[in-house]
């Protein structure tokens, strides 16, 4: 008998989980990092001049229906693996935010235009043909990265995040009513639900707590729509829409169903793009181990094998050319997402499989993208929160899986001081060259990884007592 709860179990990764329970599990990671998968891509194409109050708005829709439907495809190849390519990890894929800073750059140097698309999308092909085979070559590059290094960059990771979610928390950054009681309230209803949901109920409501918590914030909004005024006044006397309403609007105008297209953009091969994307694929495949790693950490209480870190870069790699031949921003583990298995421990394939599917459906089907689209950010934030803060805690398990002597102590020190420090306050690197501030000023995760590698390789093994 128990065998069979075993064999039935969400936190068994090759387990067999009933459809009814592996949908909501599915659900709730697709709605995590839905509104961060498409975000990439509408800053890049309006820095190209590609946006909806243009002539190419067809285009932009296209871009944005194709970014969902790789996401599901990538991610069931990272589930389930094609060859060598996959690492069967329970890690979702989806648009990376860490191109932004280059893309943009891209796009002030060559002009803006499609063109400029098209040679972003040259540049990502060719990428992501190099991180598939750094990936390949991942084995003999293991002894770099052990649990001190990878803990590090995860627990950077984390921290990059925290920032990101309380910014979702009081109704998103850009928000005009951001920081509002009824942002702040919404937030901290749905971190509440979460919490009563995850640790007062046990089996599928437990598991589904950040579900429940999302659709509870849906319905948190709807209420508020009809006793307050979803449109508010700015100090010019302009209108807007707060960012807590739920725009129905825009589900109604989404077409019932659209073929996605291949190539919407010509693919254009230019060195000035190459070269800085192509750096950005190293940096891109150092984040993946440290993703890969937390999610084993956190999700399976084990460090990621060789095959298993291997596999999972390439697929990152190959992953990022298909998406970009079908005119996506490089496709790359999303963090939200180890933070959200390392909360629930859910880590069952199936179940994260149902979640791929439902992305490719919401690729063809605009409708029901348009309805997690108009989530409201308060809602999200208040799963975030606790989701981020999970990759940080994993982090630290890794960091402590081996005693913590003065080397390490040394190693996460530095690296979060010096490194982490660098990519939180950037403006330090202003009088630097712009591809250094692009590649280092970005985030923590980056410099604090190279510090930590470095350090590992410079500083001497301790003898044992």
């Amino acid at each position: 008998m128990s065998r069979k709860s075993n064999y039935t179990s969400p936190y068994d990764f090759y387990g067999r989980i009933p459809l009814k329970d592996a949908i909501p599990l599915g659900l709730q990671h697709v709605l995590a990092m839905f509104v961060g998968n498409l975000t990439p891509l509408l800053i890049i194409t309006g820095a190209c001049g590609i946006t909806g109050g243009s002539d190419l708005a067809e285009l932009q829709v296209a871009l944005l229906q194709n970014a969902m439907l790789i996401a599901g495809v990538v991610t069931l190849i990272q589930l389930y693996a094609v060859g060598p390519v996959g690492g069967k990890v329970p890690i979702i894929m989806g648009t990376s935010s860490g191109f932004i800073g280059v893309f943009s750059s891209v796009a002030n140097m060559l002009g803006g235009g499609v063109v400029t698309y098209g040679a972003m999308m040259g540049a990502s092909v060719l990428g992501g043909l190099f991180e598939g085979v750094l990936g390949a070559f991942l084995k003999p590059l293991r002894k770099f990265f052990p649990a001190v290094v990878t803990g590090t960059v995860v627990l950077s990771i984390g921290l990059s995040l925290i920032g990101v979610g309380i910014a979702s928390f009081g109704g998103g950054s850009g928000a005009k009513d951001f920081g509002s009681v009824e942002n702040l309230l919404i937030g901290c209803a749905v971190l509440i639900i979460i919490i009563v949901m995850k640790h007062g109920t046990q089996g599928i409501t437990s598991y589904s707590a950040i579900l429940i918590g999302i659709v509870a914030g849906y319905v948190i909004c709807g209420i508020m729509g009809l006793f307050l005024s979803p449109v508010g006044v700015a100090a010019d006397g302009t209108e807007y829409l707060k960012a807590w309403a739920l725009n129905w609007d825009k589900v109604a105008e989404a077409e019932w169903f659209a073929v996605p297209q291949i190539m919407p953009v010509p693919i254009v091969f230019d060195i000035r793009a190459i070269i800085p994307v192509m750096i950005m694929f190293i940096v891109t495949a150092v984040e993946t181990v440290g993703d890969i790693s937390g999610v084993m950490e956190g999700g399976m209480g084990r460090e990621a094998t060789d095959t298993e870190l291997s596999g999972g870069v390439i697929c990152d790699g190959l992953g990022s050319s298909l998406a970009a031949l079908m005119g996506v921003l490089p496709n790359t583990s999303f963090s939200q997402n180890v933070g959200l298995v390392a909360m629930t421990k859910v880590v069952n394939r199936f179940a994260l499989a149902t979640g791929a599917v439902f992305l490719i459906f919401c690729g063809l089907f605009p409708k029901l993208a348009a309805l997690v689209s108009i989530m409201p950010q308060s809602v999200l934030g208040g799963a975030a929160v606790m989701m981020f803060s999970s990759i940080v805690v994993s982090g630290i398990q890794l960091i402590t899986k081996k005693p913590m002597t003065a080397r390490n102590i040394t190693i996460v020190s530095v690296a979060l001081g010096l490194g982490y420090g660098i990519g939180a306050n950037s403006s330090v690197l202003v009088h630097l060259p712009q591809a250094v501030q692009l590649i280092f000023g970005g985030s923590g995760i980056v410099p604090a990884a190279l510090v930590a590698i470095v350090l590992n390789v410079a500083l001497p093994g301790e003898k044992a007592e």
